[in-house]
């Protein structure tokens, strides 16, 4: 009874993932919109710069998960952390990637995007696969990966040109908290923050 009980559990987490939008449609629908933000005239100028980033914010956060994002890009120094600390800390990197991330593909929106895999393990964890064509044939994989939350897919990692964020990040806040302290490293971070919001004015 209690396995027939398992399995039951399983295919009705499994059918509610597949019932909802696929992780490629997902990504495709993300993507197609930062991209529609970046080439909308009215966000055009240095002056329109802080709309366009809210813009591109507010859509960046429905698919990606920055907590999580977060959480494994500080690995095993996120459970030292307070609840305030971890809130500080996810808004802080909430910033730095979204800079990157639409800084990025702002400077392949003007190329041709195909979504050209997608795999989906056990119905929890996905990896939607997409390469930019350059003008000049070049072409520049960035892969998503994504998990289910139990209602959307979720997404906690983004390799481009093979170099993933989330261990890229890990791998200097390492670093940093190795050679110097954590409350180092978000003095960095917050520096860079007032630097970026400072040249957007």
């Amino acid at each position: 009874m209690k396995k027939i009980l398992i399995i039951l559990l399983i295919l009705l987490f499994a059918s509610s993932a597949f019932s909802t939008i696929s992780p490629k449609e997902q990504i495709k629908k993300t993507v197609d919109k930062v991209i529609s933000i970046l080439k909308d005239p009215k966000y055009k100028g240095e002056k329109k710069s802080r709309q366009k980033r809210a813009a591109l914010r507010n859509e960046i956060s429905k698919v990606f998960d920055f907590e999580e994002m977060a959480k494994r890009s500080l690995g095993i120094y996120w459970r030292d952390r307070t609840p305030r600390e971890k809130k500080e800390f996810v808004e802080l990197y909430k910033d730095l990637l979204e800079r990157s991330y639409s800084g990025k593909i702002e400077s392949y929106s003007d190329e041709e995007i195909l979504y050209t895999d997608e795999k989906i393990e056990n119905g929890k964890y996905a990896e939607v696969r997409t390469k930019i064509i350059t003008k000049d044939k070049k072409e520049v994989p960035i892969d998503y990966k994504l998990y289910f939350n139990g209602t959307e897919w979720k997404v906690y990692d983004v390799v481009i040109e093979g170099v993933s964020l989330v261990s890229n990040y890990r791998s200097q806040f390492n670093k940093i908290i190795s050679n110097h302290s954590y409350q180092e490293l978000v003095k960095r971070m917050k520096t860079k923050q007032t630097e970026e919001l400072t040249r957007e004015k």
